[in-house]
């Protein structure tokens, strides 16, 4: 999604950064860089930080345990996130276009870990905020994930998916 900055973050550009870095193939620096600014924002600080820093950690982890707990903690930053201060970092944003990524990605954690239940009432959370999603090719790669989650839930699938974020398999 292309957004326009609204005012620099410090914080933020060194979440991105440790993102660069994990994408890039540096797991564990990448995951001390988060863990790092973790420490100093900590669960009751920056919402939008909070959000960003937990979604992205989760995506460090093999272990769907491990990245459900940084999941869960995504979900409730986001929950305590405006619209006003995510605008604050890119004026396009919206908190509700957060939901269905992260009800994804719980969805997800919770398929693989064989708790379908709470893995299906996630996938019809994310289906239910789909319609917030922008019509470009993130909301595009993001409304395939939703399906190919759903179809692993009814199959009772709990192996990791080719097309899942984070390090290959």
């Amino acid at each position: 999604m292309t957004t326009t900055p609204a005012s620099p973050d410090s914080t933020m550009e060194a979440i991105g950064q440790a993102v660069i870095e994990g994408r890039a193939g540096d797991i564990a620096t990448a995951r001390q860089k988060l863990l790092d600014i973790w420490s100093t924002t900590g669960a009751t600080g920056d919402p939008l930080h909070r959000c960003s820093l937990a979604h992205y950690m989760a995506d460090l982890y093999e272990d769907p345990a491990q990245a459900l707990a940084w999941d869960i903690r995504a979900l409730d930053a986001a929950d305590s996130l405006t619209d006003q201060r995510v605008q604050e970092h890119h004026t396009a944003l919206q908190v509700a276009g957060f939901y269905p990524s992260l009800h994804l990605n719980l969805a997800d954690n919770y398929r693989r870990l064989g708790s379908f239940e709470a893995a299906t009432e996630h996938i019809n959370a994310a289906h239910e905020h789909a319609p917030n999603l922008p019509q470009d090719a993130y909301g595009a790669l993001l409304r395939t994930a939703i399906e190919q989650v759903s179809e692993a839930i009814t199959q009772r699938n709990t192996a990791k998916r080719a097309s899942a974020p984070g390090h290959p398999a």
